[in-house]
């Protein structure tokens, strides 16, 4: 279940305070003698209410949750009392609530019947439950917003008339007959590919019916008419083959009352606002260029900051665990990718060959045979274990164009790749070795909830039993010694060894696939890859395959929608914005942001406007300090401090706000 504040459309796993103002006094460190300071605190900033948490100021240090400062202007019109008073709404699933899976499966059936009663000539497919609500596929004309308020209006009619929901069981022929006496073709390739007999209907009254197994409400009076909502109409092709006709897929929610209902909206708003599709261009953070061609990512100056900040951490990090970093090439001999088996099983998703000299070469879709040739480079000893690898590589894979999504869904991306080459003896502790890595790693960016999945043998797999057997409780024993609980997926393993799946879980409560740890018994024997044990023997040696972040991309998308765009101090592409109060003090700033930046501060100048719109500006893009240099601060050699969280910090040295700074940089913590 999702826990949702009326306020904020958050999961329950967060800690929330009530807004607060921050009074005047409220630190010793203001104190308001210049221009400067007396502008901020006259400025209705001061006192301006935040949504904030006890731990934000430790948002990124393990094991505190992370936390997101709200824009304000959601939430002005709440008093403190106001916003004490708001209470959790839980969501339910379909999990977790046989009712509401109930009460979507017949807002399908309810819609199709209202459909249909609006458009005669519509024809009905399928409609099943979803993870938010349902949807239901029609061979129609173009629906417009203006259709789905009809819908959604004669929806309502059908719920008041409270019509029985009433199962029926027929024989097949029976059913054939129903079907072509109301002409549905689509429902005819339905019953031919239902293998159980009798076959199952569902009728509303006596007026419309489904084939159907069910389950469903009593009647259509159980559902409650406010708690539905009608939202989109996207095309659909009929069992999603494109040689199939487009059909008319209208996508609704539904819950149990209208409380959850606008809840679930208000976390649709709070999504929509952290998307970081418009938040890239917003920020200025990358683009995809469409003279360049679709799923290409363009890293603006201020994403290649933050990229460059990821990658550093991710590499001191790796070296401290005892990786070595390597670079490779981005294309190879096509000759490899025969000796890896990704040209006989990945190919739909490689690029075309392409000759060069007589010699056919590809773009390179994975990293692991590019390690496996640096092994091989020269004969290893069973002393030499473990040994491991890791690189930031950029693998292109192809993708179609309507399946493409901001940084999620993209055809060239960086994958953080590594391999560990191992003795069977070595899997449990160099697989507990990734889990710590990986949870110190996901830590400083402040994820810390995760799901975790192991997957097992599947019926068709390469290796023997007894290797399985050893990785698989491999696995297990280094989850448990780790303390993490899983779920087991039997048989969803690869053919070519077992593996764990981490998903993690970001400020909205919603999961994605992160982290991967594969065992392979397949490369090592496909690249005939030895090592000479103790008895001066050649053996095979275990790899494994491993990644923390997936991809540079996509997680660098889950931050933006994690954090919103507001990036923890350490890692903001510009930590502070210096701000003169007129354009007199414009030298002083630029020397003071160039003592910023040679102590590794990531600061610029902004000026040009009156200070209410530079420090409005700064706030927009997210700038979390601003230094304003007024002409008492030029005289005393000092900046004010405004902080975008913490509001206004007065005045101080430009050595003390280096410290200050560079000691909450180092330490992963809020100025």
């Amino acid at each position: 279940m999702l826990a949702i504040p009326k306020t904020m459309a958050l999961s329950s796993h967060f800690l929330f305070t009530p807004s607060a103002r921050l009074p005047a006094n409220s630190s010793p460190l203001l104190s308001f003698n210049s221009p400067a300071e007396s502008f901020l605190k006259s400025r209705t900033f001061v006192g301006k209410e935040f949504r904030f948490f006890d731990l934000f100021k430790r948002r990124n240090v393990p094991p505190a949750s992370s936390a997101v400062a709200m824009d304000s202007s959601k939430t002005d019109t709440l008093t403190e009392d106001e916003a004490l008073e708001q209470d959790n709404i839980v969501l339910p699933t379909n999990e977790s609530s046989e009712k509401l899976l109930r009460v979507r499966h017949t807002c399908a059936h309810v819609m199709a019947m209202a459909v249909q009663k609006l458009f005669p000539d519509a024809k009905v497919t399928i409609g099943p439950w979803i993870e938010n609500g349902f949807y239901y596929d029609f061979d129609m004309e173009p629906l417009t917003d203006k259709d789905l308020k009809r819908i959604k209006k004669e929806m309502d009619r059908i719920i008041g008339r409270n019509l029985p929901l009433v199962r029926e069981e027929v024989t097949r022929d029976e059913a054939q007959r129903r079907i072509m006496a109301v002409n549905e073709p689509y429902k005819m390739e339905i019953l031919e590919s239902i293998e159980e007999d009798p076959i199952t209907i569902y009728h509303i009254g006596n007026e419309w019916w489904d084939l159907c197994a069910g389950p469903h409400v009593e009647s259509t009076g159980k559902i409650n008419r406010k708690a539905i909502e009608l939202e989109s109409v996207a095309g659909a092709y009929w069992r999603g083959d494109v040689n199939k006709p487009m059909l008319q897929r209208i996508y609704g929610t539904a819950w149990e009352n209208e409380e959850q209902l606008k809840a679930y909206l208000h976390f649709k708003e709070e999504a929509k606002r952290r998307d970081h599709r418009r938040l890239g261009q917003d920020l200025d953070l990358f683009s995809i260029q469409d003279e360049a061609g679709g799923g290409l990512v363009f890293w603006h100056p201020k994403g290649a900051i933050v990229r460059h900040v990821i990658e550093d951490a991710w590499k001191k990090i790796h070296i401290e665990h005892g990786y070595d970093l390597l670079y490779t090439p981005h294309v190879a001999r096509a000759d490899l990718w025969k000796i890896s088996g990704h040209s006989d099983f990945y190919k739909e998703n490689m690029y075309d060959q392409m000759e060069i000299e007589d010699e056919l070469y590809q773009l390179r879709p994975m990293n692991c045979p590019y390690h496996i040739l640096v092994y091989k480079r020269k004969l290893h000893s069973y002393r030499d274990f473990p040994i491991r690898v890791a690189e930031l590589g950029t693998v292109y894979r192809y993708e179609l164009s309507g399946s493409l999504h901001g940084l999620f869904r993209v055809r060239g991306f960086t994958q953080d790749d590594a391999h560990i080459f191992c003795l069977d003896d070595q899997i449990k502790d160099e697989i507990r070795g990734v889990l710590d890595l990986t949870e110190e790693i996901l830590l400083q960016f402040g994820f810390s909830k995760y799901e975790v999945n192991l997957s097992t043998r599947p019926e068709k797999a390469v290796g023997g039993d007894d290797i399985w057997e050893k990785a698989t409780s491999a696995l297990k024993d280094a989850l448990d010694d780790k303390g993490w609980s899983y779920q087991v997926d039997e048989g969803g393993g690869a053919f070519y060894g077992p593996k764990i799946d981490l998903k993690i879980e970001d400020a909205l409560g919603r999961k994605w696939q992160c982290s991967t740890i594969q065992v392979d018994f397949n490369l090592p024997e496909r690249f005939d890859i030895t090592y000479v044990d103790s008895n001066s023997e050649k053996k095979r040696p275990i790899m494994i395959h491993r990644a923390v972040l997936g991809s540079l991309e996509r997680f660098f998308g889950v931050l933006i929608e994690h954090y919103a765009g507001d990036f923890p101090l350490w890692l903001c592409p510009i930590q502070t914005r210096v701000l003169p109060v007129t354009d007199i003090q414009l030298e002083c700033c630029n020397k003071v942001t160039q003592k910023l930046n040679a102590s590794g501060i990531r600061a610029e100048v902004c000026s040009g406007e009156r200070l209410p719109k530079l420090i409005r500006n700064a706030e927009k893009q997210k700038i979390p300090l601003m230094a304003v240099v007024g002409p008492k601060e030029v005289e005393t050699q000092t900046i004010t401090i405004r902080s975008r969280f913490g509001g206004e910090l007065g005045a101080m040295s430009i050595d003390e706000f280096i410290s200050r700074t560079k000691y909450a940089v180092e330490n992963r913590t809020s100025f």
